[in-house]
């Protein structure tokens, strides 16, 4: 590879240790051990002017008294020595230069970034962990690592010295070429790294751990040089929240930047967007084992030993995005021949049936018929781990037979690695901890925990009695003499239960009934009541705030020539307010179900509702409104009192005793909107169906 800008600082001659030490777990040991780790073939300096020797390495007193200048000093002091220590290596010409510390004391960063700058030094950091390059045996870092003998070809930049160490130190199933944990970047950024790994020839995936670009212009023409060369990057961007992105300003002086701009960026150049680090380690392994130009196309394909994984592996991938192409006719014939009785040929397929020994080898032909089908591109052996967190043999056996079968990439994938994490975490579980792989699985692990607790404390139960049978199945034997039943008719069905909503005149036009006319209190709406139009708003069928008679008449004749002449007036409920949506639907498995949340004609483009099994209380409500994405409308905003939600809730609550008394004739309920004002809540439309007459 031709000379780099940065071969000083990541291939130097010469290292010199300021700080150097004996005392174990320093940072001034770890350093010299990690660069004794990596077997770095230069000439090391440690320099502590009280000590002969550090980790048997001659010693230096400053680094005026070595024999050389180093190409690469590496500080391992704390703050109130560090500006003297560089302004000596300045003076000496070293070239580069490492800073782990993280430079907390008033204007320290600044006056440091600025000598480096105006000597030409390239400085690594501050407040970061150093940098492996493996390619040259170079691994400067003040922490202890793991041993990787050979350099591989997986690249790992992160902002966050976590970002790296937790996946560099643990996962022993990549084999890095380089990582480099960037820190405050004060010199020298991400980008800079990023071009750099580029142009090794050894490349093969670049992971990135992003909290934001302090140089946008050589991200994008880092990004660009990946593209060109072919060299996929995958990358965790943070800061996608207000609070996520605050910290990052904490932690190390990062503005996060706008989190769709970076999601355009990514899909401009084609860098494949992860949320944690266990998904990044994954892709990271994937991208390691084969050329993506050599991928055919289709999608993917699993084997399961268990019909209850196999669902969870399609329930993931509906979530994540991933697809499990239908097989081709000629696979289904020849699994059909493979698999035991009732075992389905499809895609996941759980292969495993009646099991022993012949199971075994059902399951590596399946994997190998799988792997054949033409539509496949990557295959997966979905399998358990062994007791201990080992693996059987014949998991890669079958890995081994589709492989050199088909010529495609073949993965072994655990639903849990278990308990394979060596000796200390296995004491830590004895001990009553959790020890649990993946952020992601830890969250939901929390969030669970947290939940369950909550739900202990909570009253349970309904104190709302259920409405008299009389009244019950008087109106059921209505609804069953009359379907379907009108607005009118859902209506009134609703207020004897206790459920406000307004009240609405049906009349047959086009012309306007007189004493109609004397009855109404101006404005009014108009609504079309015709029995084949269940959502009016869809076809027009509703006309607001109609201020007079003539009015009236007109839009009476007017609806009638389009929509037929069954029409409904009712009262127009004006006031500031929001719609809001309260439903009733009947579940195949469970029974009657409610929905409450944001309505309106927006319903079903905000989705933002919550489902509840009846019965439930007006405080089970109000606690799933507030699990409302836009709950934050309903508070009190810019001089209006919060809204009338425990009105609102305690109608869903009288709604859900509904749903559970009449669970057979009902099929569903819609009262859409609900306007809900500060000091009132009423139904403004409701839509009632009936079940079939074989479902009651």
């Amino acid at each position: 590879m031709p000379a780099h800008r940065l071969d000083p600082l990541l291939h130097p001659q010469s290292i010199a240790v300021v700080g150097a030490s004996e005392r174990a777990g320093s940072v001034g040991l770890e350093t010299l051990l990690n660069l004794r780790k990596g077997a770095y073939p230069g000439t090391i300096y440690p320099i502590n002017p009280a000590r002969d020797t550090v980790a048997g390495i001659p010693c230096f007193a400053s680094l005026a008294m070595l024999p050389e200048v180093p190409q690469l000093v590496v500080f391992a002091v704390n703050d109130q020595r560090l500006e003297a220590a560089l302004d000596e290596a300045i003076a000496l010409g070293v070239q580069a230069a490492v800073i782990f510390s993280a430079l907390s004391h008033a204007g320290l960063s600044e006056r440091i970034r600025d000598k480096a700058n105006a000597a030409g030094m390239l400085l690594h950091g501050g407040n970061c962990m150093g940098f492996h390059n493996f390619a040259g045996a170079v691994r400067v870092s003040g922490f202890d690592t793991r041993v990787q003998e050979n350099p591989g070809s997986v690249v790992l930049l992160s902002q966050s010295g976590a970002g790296m160490s937790g996946i560099l130190d643990c996962e022993e199933r990549l084999d890095f070429l380089f990582a480099a944990s960037t820190g405050q970047e004060l010199c020298l950024g991400i980008e800079d790294y990023l071009d750099y790994v580029l142009d090794l020839p050894q490349t093969r995936v670049v992971g990135l751990f992003l909290e934001t670009s302090r140089q946008p212009r050589k991200l994008i023409a880092a990004l660009d040089k990946a593209v060109q060369r072919r060299i996929p990057v995958v990358a965790i961007k943070v800061g996608k929240t207000d609070l996520a992105s605050r910290l990052a300003v904490s932690h190390s002086g990062a503005l996060s930047g706008s989190d769709a701009v970076f999601d355009a960026v990514f899909d401009r150049y084609g860098v494949q967007r992860v949320e944690d680090m266990a998904q990044l380690a994954a892709a990271l392994m994937l991208f390691a084992q084969f050329d993506v130009a050599s991928l055919p196309s289709g999608g993917l394909a699993s084997l399961h030993d268990s019909g209850g994984e196999r669902q969870l592996a399609i329930d993931m991938a509906a979530a994540v995005g991933v697809t499990y192409p239908a097989l081709a006719g000629a696979t289904v014939k020849r699994l059909a021949r493979l698999l035991d009785q009732g075992l389905p040929a499809v895609n996941p397929l759980d292969a495993w049936g009646s099991g022993g020994e012949a199971g075994v080898q059902t399951m590596q032909d399946s994997f190998c018929a799988l792997m054949a089908d033409p539509g496949i591109a990557l295959g997966a052996v979905v399998h358990d781990r062994a007791p201990g967190g080992d693996i059987y043999p014949q998991y890669v056996a079958y890995l081994r037979a589709a492989g050199a079968a088909t010529g495609k990439l073949v993965c072994l994938v655990a639903n849990h690695a278990g308990s394979g994490g060596g000796e200390l975490a296995l004491a830590a579980v004895a001990e009553g901890f959790a020890v649990i792989d993946g952020l992601r699985e830890f969250q939901v692990a929390a969030r669970c925990v947290l939940a369950y607790r909550d739900f202990q404390a909570r009253e349970r139960l309904c104190s709302q009695a259920l409405p008299p049978t009389e009244k019950v199945e008087a109106w059921a034997r209505r609804l069953r003499a009359h379907p379907p039943p009108s607005e009118a008719v859902a209506g009134q069905l609703l207020r004897e239960f206790g459920i406000a909503v307004a009240t609405g005149l049906e009349f047959d036009g086009p012309g306007l009934p007189a004493e109609l006319v004397a009855s109404l209190q101006f404005p009014v709406v108009l609504k079309t009541a015709a029995p084949t139009v269940a959502h009016k708003s869809d076809v027009n069928g509703v006309v607001l705030n109609l201020g007079d008679a003539p009015a009236l008449d007109k839009a009476c004749r007017e609806m009638a020539s389009r929509l037929g002449p069954r029409l409904m007036v009712a009262p127009m409920v004006g006031g500031e307010g929001v719609e809001m949506i309260l439903g009733v639907s009947r579940d195949s498995q469970f029974g009657p179900v409610v929905v409450l949340g944001m309505g309106g004609i927006y319903a079903e483009l905000l989705r933002d509702t919550i489902t509840l099994l009846p019965p439930f209380s007006a405080d089970d409500a109000r606690r799933a409104v507030g699990q409302l994405k836009f709950a934050a409308v309903l508070d009190a905003a810019r001089g209006r009192p919060a809204l009338a939600v425990d009105s609102f809730c305690d109608m869903a609550s009288r709604l859900s005793l509904l749903a559970l008394s009449l669970p057979e004739c009902v099929q569903e309920i819609d009262i859409n909107p609900v306007k809900l004002t500060v000091d009132n809540c009423i139904g403004l439309d409701a839509l009632l169906v009936l079940s079939a007459p074989e479902q009651q």
